[in-house]
């Protein structure tokens, strides 16, 4: 896929706000290996091959297992995840997909149990967040970091 325009570039001064935020999201105290999944998640849902490709690397390179990461897709029916976790993907389902059904309150109830109000506002602007890159991502064909690969 060849790439629109470089978002970086075109928009600098918001895009360094936007990573500046990214940083601070990342800094927020939720466990790396938390932020990971629910990354990865997102990009999944969005079609985003590059956050995709970006968060199952960063993630393996901080110590998360490959079958892990191929179970992410299928975390419903994977026995490798903690409640935590669980709740984690079942939020950022709920709010990248929001125009569906809103984030019910059973949901909103359950995610209470695993996280305290403040990370409940961490996991959701990290789930805004990476579905903030996958937009630009996905709309501008960000340039791929596989983009030599040939396909199989």
């Amino acid at each position: 896929m060849k790439p629109r325009m470089n978002f970086y570039t075109a928009a600098p001064e918001l895009t360094k706000l936007l990573v500046s935020l990214n940083t601070a999201i990342n800094e927020c105290g939720l466990e790396h290996s938390l932020l990971h999944l629910i990354k990865l998640r997102a990009s999944q849902i969005n079609g985003c091959s590059y956050c995709v490709d970006m968060h199952s690397r960063e993630a393996k390179q901080d110590g998360e297992t490959e079958q892990r990461l191929w179970l992410v897709a299928a975390w419903k029916e994977s026995p490798l995840f903690s409640e935590r976790e669980r709740m984690a993907f079942a939020w950022t389902e709920a709010v990248t997909n929001i125009a569906d059904a809103g984030v019910p309150a059973e949901l909103y109830a359950e995610g209470q149990k695993h996280f305290s109000g403040e990370e409940l506002v961490k996991l959701t602007m990290a789930v805004g967040m990476i579905n903030t890159w996958n937009r630009l991502c996905v709309t501008f064909h960000a340039v791929h970091p596989v983009a030599e690969a040939k396909a199989a």
